[in-house]
């Protein structure tokens, strides 16, 4: 437990920020450089450390993603600026095994997988957060996106004031331990432009570099290129038929289809536009239909992170809002329970194109605040 009897620093610790080790996780670009520059100019004794997590000399030459040599370099650079230190952990292994073994895998049976969540879960805030702790740090801060507000029953996890950027989406398997454990200081600012201010106030070197578009491991957006390479068999030719199981044509492998796919079917001469609504990789067959078979009201969760101040199977249901893909609205939704882990979410209003592989995330309706998710699954 924290001392409370004196005032408490920007980080909620009842002593000096100097007095107060933070480790950074820093990706090399400009949202955890500026959290590092920003803590260290607040007198804290900050400690950074970037995580190698696929090939070094793959990476060197790429750029658009996180984690990659000229962004290790970046981050190194950034400490050296503000004096302070700077650890590089190689997380290859484990990152293959916890992250990319499960994308190629999931891809393949049919899903829409989301490494970035996996990467949080498993990896930062996982591994990486026992490395801080190892390293006798009272907690430790992340350039992500959204907020971390004290509530009655303790931390509770709220979206980005910037709803542009918030990546709450991203990060709601974050645990009640791990929330306690971790620091988001530019959840609260209005804008990105905020942040490259405060760069160029630090005179960071990494003041103008882009934003990261792409998963990290998966160069210019190409899934089937990476999938095609971790699983040769997912290139194999097969047929596209439709839900009653006619041929209308010929494929070069599942992995070029996802869920909702309309254009580049070799489907011609139909009254109504078809839509990929299944994949069966062991059968090698893209499944289409019309587009009505893509929406749903139903969608089954399972691995549920609840972050609610009652347990979650304390309550018949729970009126709440949900994200089914991180680009979407939250929608109305009723979540009933079948266990502390599983659940059933009704949609108020159908929505089409919910994959299993993606997270089903929950938020107050009335509120920023984020009770936690769901892995959607085939039910």
């Amino acid at each position: 437990m924290l001392d409370q009897s004196g005032p408490l620093n920007s980080l909620g610790f009842a002593k000096a920020p100097a007095d107060t080790r933070v480790v950074v996780a820093m990706s090399g670009g400009v949202d955890s450089s500026v959290v590092a520059a920003e803590l260290k100019a607040q007198g804290y004794d900050v400690v950074g450390v970037t995580l190698q997590l696929y090939d070094h000399g793959a990476a060197l030459a790429k750029k658009g993603a996180c984690c990659a040599g000229i962004d290790i370099h970046d981050a190194r650079r950034v400490a050296e600026e503000m004096g302070f230190p700077h650890y590089v952990l190689d997380y290859e292994n484990v990152f293959k095994d916890a992250v990319i073994d499960e994308f190629a895998d999931s891809y393949l049976g049919g899903a829409t997988p989301v490494p970035c969540i996996r990467c949080n879960e498993r990896v930062k805030f996982k591994d990486l957060l026992e490395t801080a702790k190892d390293l006798e740090a009272d907690c430790m801060a992340t350039g992500h996106y959204i907020q971390r507000k004290m509530g009655d029953a303790g931390p509770e996890l709220h979206s980005a004031a910037d709803a542009n950027r918030d990546q709450s989406y991203f990060l709601f398997s974050t645990t009640p331990a791990q929330l306690d454990y971790l620091r988001f200081p530019l959840g609260h600012l209005p804008s990105k432009d905020d942040t490259r201010a405060l760069a160029a106030k630090y005179g960071l070197s990494v003041a103008d570099k882009p934003d990261s578009q792409d998963i990290c491991f998966v160069p210019n957006g190409d899934y089937a290129a990476v999938i095609r390479k971790l699983r040769p068999e997912a290139a194999a030719p097969g047929d596209i038929v439709d839900v009653e199981g006619r041929l209308l044509a010929r494929h070069d492998g599942v992995v070029n289809y996802t869920i909702g796919q309309r254009r580049g079917l070799g489907i011609g001469g139909l009254a109504d536009p078809l839509y990929v609504v299944k994949l069966d990789a062991d059968a090698r067959q893209v499944i289409v239909g019309p587009k009505e078979m893509l929406a749903t009201r139903t969608v089954p969760v399972r691995e549920v992170n609840w972050l609610g101040d009652a347990p979650f199977a304390s309550r018949d249901e729970w009126q709440v809002a949900v994200k089914v893909r991180s680009t979407r609205p939250p929608t109305d939704a009723v979540i009933r329970p079948i266990s502390e882990t599983e659940a059933t979410v009704e949609l108020v209003a159908a929505e089409a194109g919910v994959s299993p592989g993606q997270a089903c995330v929950f938020y107050d309706r009335d509120s920023s605040r984020i009770y936690g998710g769901g892995w959607i699954h085939k039910g």
